[in-house]
């Protein structure tokens, strides 16, 4: 089978990888559709993790996967089923995969998978969301207005929260936010963010402080930003050795800091599946984080899109459908234009910023 493989910062190659086989109580799952995630980005595909972690496993760094059963071999999942998969060793850029059940979610028969698949990224969030309990009359910051930072952003106004803060660098995503149900939005780039926070919650500060913004200072800014004896809820994961945190003021303003790993906690599907359960009953839908659709042909762009926050991206979900880079360039449509090129989604825009109450 066909699969991507990065093999240096940066840098993809198309190989080829013996197809897995089920065993007992597994399943083989076609792979039909896989998302880009910024841990991929910030973790492994950007950075030069030196000479000796290169190749990676063929199909990593992507652990954002759906696709359909073809042979199962647990009778709990039935062979034609749509699912999401949680791959091991985040490898899933290959045409199949072999999982156990408690790593499959499967999906409706409605809707396409390429947005079926955000259910992964928004599953992950909920998890993380459940830390600050109920939070009605409360007032939600996230920092970072990506996917994730824009999932928290949906729960917490589905929710109720009384406001709904989304800060970011980047205008585009701030748009999305209020898009997505937040009250308030705020670019560090252009204005305090702490004098912004105090007018917007007319001194009474914020109660959640999310770090959503893959910034090695994300976690300082959020205890900085927070009211005293606020909740900080720590999502990023950034490299060891370049976070900071300045330990007197977090001391000082007596901050709660709860650190959320979903992987690492007792039921890591646990909250995927909720989020498609709701998708289903139309409570959320993080189907409309996808902005952008291409072939996993494109994967370099898609990925280089995703890190240069290129295009207005959101979220890119790249189709598996067996062409290789090579492939795919020497192919081209009735107008002579190379088939495989990017193809965006409808996106909603805003005129402004909605203002603040």
């Amino acid at each position: 089978m066909k699969a991507v493989q990065l093999v240096a910062p940066r840098t993809f190659e198309w190989v080829e990888a013996p197809r897995p086989k089920p065993a007992e109580g597994e399943c083989l799952v076609k792979i039909e559709q896989v998302s880009v995630c910024g841990s991929d980005i910030y973790l492994e595909w950007a950075p030069d993790l030196g000479e000796e972690h290169y190749p990676l496993t063929p199909g990593a760094p992507n652990h954002e996967v759906a696709g359909t059963v073809v042979e199962s071999r647990a009778p709990e999942i039935k062979e034609g089923r749509r699912v999401i998969v949680i791959p091991r060793k985040v490898a899933g850029m290959a045409e199949f995969t072999v999982q156990t059940p408690e790593r499959i979610i499967p999906v409706p028969d409605w809707g396409g998978l390429d947005e079926w698949v955000m259910c992964q990224h928004s599953g992950t969030v909920l998890y993380s969301a459940k830390h600050w309990g109920n939070p009605i009359a409360k007032r939600i910051a996230v920092l970072g207005q990506g996917g994730i930072g824009l999932s928290f952003t949906m729960i917490a106004e589905k929710q109720g929260a009384l406001q709904v803060i989304g800060l970011d660098l980047q205008d585009y995503r701030l748009r999305k936010s209020l898009e997505l149900g937040a009250t308030h939005t705020i670019n560090p780039r252009r204005e305090n963010a702490a004098e912004a926070l105090a007018e917007i919650t007319r001194g009474e500060g914020v109660d959640f402080f999310v770090d959503a913004s893959a910034d090695p200072n994300g976690l300082e800014t959020c205890i900085q930003l927070v009211k005293r004896m606020g909740t900080v809820i720590s999502f990023s994961l950034i490299p060891p050795e370049k976070a900071t945190i300045n330990h007197r003021v977090w001391m000082g303003k007596q901050v709660k800091v709860i650190p959320t790993v979903v992987a690492a906690g007792p039921t890591p599907v646990q909250e995927i599946r909720e989020i498609v359960a709701l998708r289903d009953r139309g409570w959320i839908d993080p189907g409309k984080l996808k902005t952008h659709n291409v072939s996993w042909s494109d994967a370099d762009r898609a990925y280089r899109m995703y890190a240069d926050h290129a295009d207005d991206v959101i979220k890119v979900v790249m189709a598996v459908d067996g062409k290789s880079a090579g492939e795919a360039s020497r192919e081209v449509d009735a107008d002579g234009e190379p088939i495989g090129a990017t193809a965006r989604t409808t996106r909603a825009r805003s005129n402004g910023v909605r203002p603040r109450r």
